[in-house]
């Protein structure tokens, strides 16, 4: 029971530095946006994947606390409330949506990006309007947002189908 929990938070913090790296290391900003959504980074691959391959609890986990910190240690402090919600909750979704795959494997897909995407897009899209109150600001966010989306899920998806085929990466043995 213990080596379960001990592991459980090894790979929780293991989760939460591959996402923090992922965002912190690897980033660029995209010209055309009137406010800060124009930040592009390869934490959602990192997300996306670890959602898929660990599940609903550890997507979560890695996308609140990986995608919040590097909010804080990226300098755009004021957003880390907004990541911590709207990541954990998408990380949450990926996951539960990752374990029911259904025999349609086109409609799987879709709902696996579409779900998640619409959570993500609407949550910042609040944030951006409560903070900057011009919802032209906040329209010209979604552009960066739509393309580290397009990159995450291209790059996440047949990586997680791949890792999720190796015994290492059973559920059984990642999940509490």
């Amino acid at each position: 029971m213990n080596s379960i929990k001990t592991r459980s938070i090894v790979i929780s913090g293991i989760n939460i530095a591959l996402v923090f790296v992922s965002c912190y290391f690897i980033q660029f900003h995209l010209p055309f946006s009137l406010n800060s959504g124009g930040l592009v980074h390869l934490g959602n691959i990192t997300l996306f994947t670890i959602a898929m391959v660990y599940g609903k609890k550890q997507g979560a986990i890695a996308g609140a606390f990986g995608m919040g910190l590097f909010d804080i240690m990226a300098g755009w402090q004021v957003w880390a409330p907004c990541t911590f919600v709207v990541r954990g909750i998408m990380g949450w979704l990926i996951g539960t949506l990752y374990d029911n795959k259904k025999e349609n494997k086109v409609i799987f897909y879709l709902m696996l990006i579409i779900i998640p995407s619409i959570e993500m897009l609407a949550g910042y899209f609040i944030y951006n309007v409560a903070m900057y109150g011009n919802y032209i600001a906040a329209l010209s966010s979604i552009p960066g947002d739509l393309t580290q989306l397009a990159i995450g899920y291209v790059v996440a998806i047949p990586v997680a189908n791949k890792l999720s085929k190796l015994k290492i990466f059973k559920r059984g043995n990642n999940e509490n």
